[in-house]
């Protein structure tokens, strides 16, 4: 089997990493699983002999796929869709349990299939997760430090982040440029923020990092188009500096500024779209 680049295909090879990996995921015999590109089937089989209620690996490459199908043949619980996940409806597989969700996600799509498992939060009840090591720091960064940014605060809105661990480029075919990074979660019981804020709390976030060197007012000024007499009041009654970068930010922070932009004028506040 040849990697295809453009799928962004490295397989990984270290079994001991592979343990590590499904023994995050805290596997039981009721659980339902979905793997992500499992590719040449490293994860898969682990998870396979861990005996769960049902097992479902999402695979885009044909030749992956068949082989897979083969491999696990024999065994009802697991079944191949041969699908790209992105345009996968995740619908299909999130029932009345929770499921977990497992891969060693393509570097060049990692922080888009983050996204869309985002969206489906509610039916998941864990994801161990492998990113390339740059995105996994943005993704679990604290107000404050260097990599914080709006992925830092988009994962906050769902995700407790339990455990990390970094695998070496050697740990995989062909070797990477770069390290990866394991990154286990859970969904947050309590988002803290309401869900038909969602779309607008997204969107400041947006605009507060669009510049991450500029002062917070003229990001979100310039970005939103709220006038300044309701976004200095908003600012005050949150009691944030408008001078701060974003990087100084919690979720907690964005939140309540979102609330006060809306208190004084709904009209300003970051509109869904």
């Amino acid at each position: 089997m040849r990697p295809t680049r453009s799928k962004g295909q490295n397989f990984l090879t270290q079994g001991a990493v592979a343990d590590r990996i499904v023994a995050c995921a805290q596997l039981k015999p009721e659980d339902e699983v979905v793997e992500i590109g499992p590719g040449l089937g490293i994860l898969s089989e682990r998870v396979s002999a861990a005996g769960v209620r049902r097992f479902t690996m999402v695979e885009l490459d044909r030749v992956l796929a068949e082989r897979l199908r083969r491999r696990f043949s024999d065994q009802g619980r697991a079944h191949v869709i041969e699908e790209d996940f992105l345009r996968f409806d995740l619908r299909r597989l999130l029932g009345a349990s929770s499921v977990k969700v497992l891969g060693n996600l393509p570097f060049n799509v990692a922080s888009a299939v983050l996204r869309k498992l985002c969206d489906h939060q509610s039916g998941i009840a864990r994801m161990v997760l492998m990113f390339q090591r740059e995105v996994a720091r943005r993704i679990r960064a604290l107000p404050g430090d260097d990599n914080y940014g709006a992925l830092s605060v988009f994962t906050a809105m769902y995700w407790i982040i339990e455990d990390h661990f970094v695998v070496a480029p050697g740990s995989f075919h062909p070797r990477p440029k770069v390290a990866a990074e394991v990154l286990s979660m859970v969904p947050k019981q309590t988002p803290g923020f309401e869900r038909q804020e969602e779309a607008a709390l997204a969107r400041l976030v947006r605009a507060a990092f669009s510049a991450p060197r500029k002062m917070l007012r003229n990001n979100i000024m310039s970005e939103l188009g709220i006038a300044p007499t309701f976004l200095d009041r908003a600012f005050q009654e949150a009691a944030i500096d408008p001078q701060w970068r974003a990087h100084r930010l919690a979720l907690a922070d964005f939140s309540r500024l979102l609330r006060a932009l809306a208190r004084y004028d709904s009209a300003s506040a970051p509109a869904a779209r």
